[in-house]
């Protein structure tokens, strides 16, 4: 039996390919390149793996964050490469529109902080979707007031047109808010609406302990 299974153990590379003998250096090899091909290939599902719950985590940041600030801030901010300065800023042409509640302060005033919020919350679902339907976005809200830019944080040569459309479309939507809420015997502020076009100034405004992405300029001010 013992010489069976010497005979089983060949240094010839001939006969190692031509019969069942084994040649050890060979199925030494084999051991080595079935080792490092395995290596390898856990190294790249791990680096795969990782890559795929970063851009997850990513996607679910950005997404988290275009809740608090304009989608396309979020995605810079997530796409950034590096950290972001205050004072960095990109010349466009753009237009800013401003959207208010008449009166809102004295409104305000007479009642009660769940209608007021009721008030702010049902204004602000007529205008947002329309604003980004038009390829705008909401810059900020200040108090009843609307800060929307087109064409500052997305380039675009009909920024102009895009704006217009977007207040043509709000003085209706709003309109039809207004009658509704009078027939319902609620309160039914008029609606306030500038908007206004040429350079701005799109950028990173504060310290580094906060910071805020927005427009400023002429345009920004006649509005």
């Amino acid at each position: 039996m013992a010489q069976t299974d010497a005979a089983s153990i060949t240094h010839d590379y001939v006969r190692y390919l031509t019969s069942s003998s084994i040649l050890l250096g060979a199925e030494f090899d084999k051991i080595v390149s079935i080792l490092i091909v395995t290596a390898v290939l856990g190294l790249a599902m791990r680096r795969t793996r990782q890559l795929i719950l970063r851009c997850a985590v990513d996607h679910a940041a950005a997404t988290e964050l275009s809740r608090f600030v304009a989608r396309g801030v979020a995605q810079k901010i997530a796409r950034a490469d590096s950290s972001i300065e205050p004072g960095q800023a990109e010349l466009r042409s753009a237009a800013a529109l401003v959207v208010d509640l008449r009166g809102f302060a004295q409104i305000a005033r007479l009642l009660s902080p769940e209608a007021v919020m009721e008030l702010l919350g049902e204004y602000r679902k007529h205008v947002i979707p329309l604003v980004q339907r038009h390829g705008g976005f909401i810059d900020k809200f200040l108090g009843d007031g609307i800060l929307a830019s087109f064409g500052a944080i997305v380039a675009n040569e009909t920024y102009a047109a895009d704006a217009l459309r977007a207040v043509e479309s709000i003085a209706a939507e709003l309109a039809a808010w207004r009658t509704a809420r009078i027939e319902a015997g609620l309160v039914a502020p008029e609606i306030g609406m500038a908007v206004s076009g040429g350079d701005v100034l799109f950028g990173a405004l504060g310290d580094k302990t906060r910071l805020e992405y927005t427009i400023i300029g002429d345009a920004v001010l006649r509005s």
